[in-house]
């Protein structure tokens, strides 16, 4: 299945006729102080709902992640914390977004001069091109083929309010739903002695085996008892 920063037109499209006249946010020290938003809300709220992945399927109620993100900081930067707010822990893999006008961002440096055309690179692109309630699309691993829909928050958030502090980076402030595994897996790798084959799994180089469902985890009487009891 294509990306759906790719493949899907029509959801995209969807996007952009929604967004038909919405405003892009404009920069705070360039309004008149009254106009300013009020105490600390700098920051972008964006609401991000994992809807598909290869192993998964359409997911639903999608799983999501609230990530609070100052407009200086880079889709690149987006793109590492919501991976990190969905236990993504092999990260070597591409990923792009596509806005609701079919802009793709993607950092270039991994395409080796043959990224996207009219393509913007994600290590120097940042936020601030946003608007508040925009939609846009998060492809993670453009095999597996990972969909988000993100949603930037109508207004302005407090990072002091939502975090307790001002992060130099985006972070997840909430979230709901089950993360699915990025390959699937339920249970760690059983480790073989010999590497031998063992009940139906397949032993690997390092004397694990891939057979994830003869795996269970440890017993309760596989924990050392605590010391006086």
């Amino acid at each position: 299945m294509a990306p759906l920063a790719r493949r899907d037109a029509g959801w995209l499209g969807r996007l952009a006729t929604s967004q038909v006249g919405a405003g892009r946010l404009p920069q705070a020290n360039r309004l008149p102080r009254s106009r300013r938003p009020p105490g600390g809300r700098t920051h972008l709220a964006i609401t991000v709902e994992l809807v598909h992945g290869s192993h998964t399927g359409d997911l639903w109620p999608r799983p999501g992640r609230v990530l609070i993100a100052s407009r200086s900081a880079t889709f690149e930067q987006l793109a590492t914390a919501i991976d990190d707010a969905l236990a993504r822990w092999d990260r070597n893999h591409s990923h792009e977004f596509t806005r609701a006008d079919g802009t793709i961002i993607t950092p270039h440096r991994w395409w080796d001069g043959e990224e996207p055309d009219q393509s913007l690179d994600g290590a120097k692109i940042r936020l601030g091109r946003l608007w508040l309630s925009e939609q846009f699309a998060y492809v993670f691993d453009l095999g597996d083929n990972w969909q988000h829909l993100c949603t930037v928050g109508p207004k302005l958030a407090d990072p002091m309010e939502t975090l307790g502090t001002v992060p130099d980076r985006p972070l997840p402030c909430w979230g709901w739903g089950d993360i699915p595994d990025q390959y699937g897996r339920r249970w760690p790798p059983r480790r073989s002695r010999t590497g031998e084959h063992g009940r139906g799994g397949v032993a690997t180089g390092d004397g694990m085996h891939s057979n994830d469902a003869e795996c269970p985890g440890p017993r309760p009487h596989a924990f050392p008892r605590r010391c006086g009891r």
